[in-house]
């Protein structure tokens, strides 16, 4: 079974159960930029630890993506690509980089889910994510920063 086909299988099986959510399917991804720390930051929000990320909005423009919004269902997929979770954003708000809050960083639970460790984390991503796109990082970049919860977890084969 391909990816794509895992996905839309597991959004196809999900909506069955909850026909609700079928008109507000956003998208699916993975977290960070490597597999590593896609399956790293997916265990904080399996183990109930990460109820937040925050996205590079500048990003979303250059790719033509839309942004997240209020009662959006995403899949959340591990470093291989595979679906693991389906998630539904519960808060969305776009802040500059040095405007993001100690309570949001909270949320992330990446680290010691403090303001300072954030800031240095997400600088360091935020940089690589910027070099690919012949950008520099700013401290007033737009930060779209999305609260979460998980609304259903896949069970392992």
């Amino acid at each position: 079974m391909t990816q794509n086909t895992a996905i839309s299988a597991y959004w196809k099986a999900y909506v069955e159960e909850h026909p609700e959510a079928a008109d507000h399917y956003d998208s699916a991804w993975a977290f960070g930029d490597s597999p590593r720390l896609a399956d790293e930051l997916l265990g904080l929000v399996l183990e109930g630890i990460k109820t937040g990320t925050a996205s590079n909005k500048l990003v979303y423009e250059q790719q033509g993506l839309s942004l997240p919004f209020i009662g959006g269902y995403s899949i959340l997929l591990d470093g291989e690509g595979s679906p693991r979770a389906i998630i539904e954003t519960t808060r969305v708000e776009t802040v500059p980089f040095n405007e993001v809050t100690a309570e949001f960083a909270y949320t992330e639970g990446e680290d010691d889910r403090t303001l300072e460790s954030w800031r240095y984390e997400h600088e360091a991503f935020f940089t690589r994510e910027f070099k690919r796109y012949g950008m520099s990082f700013d401290p007033a970049m737009p930060v779209v920063c999305e609260n979460f919860r998980v609304v259903h977890v896949k069970p392992l084969p």
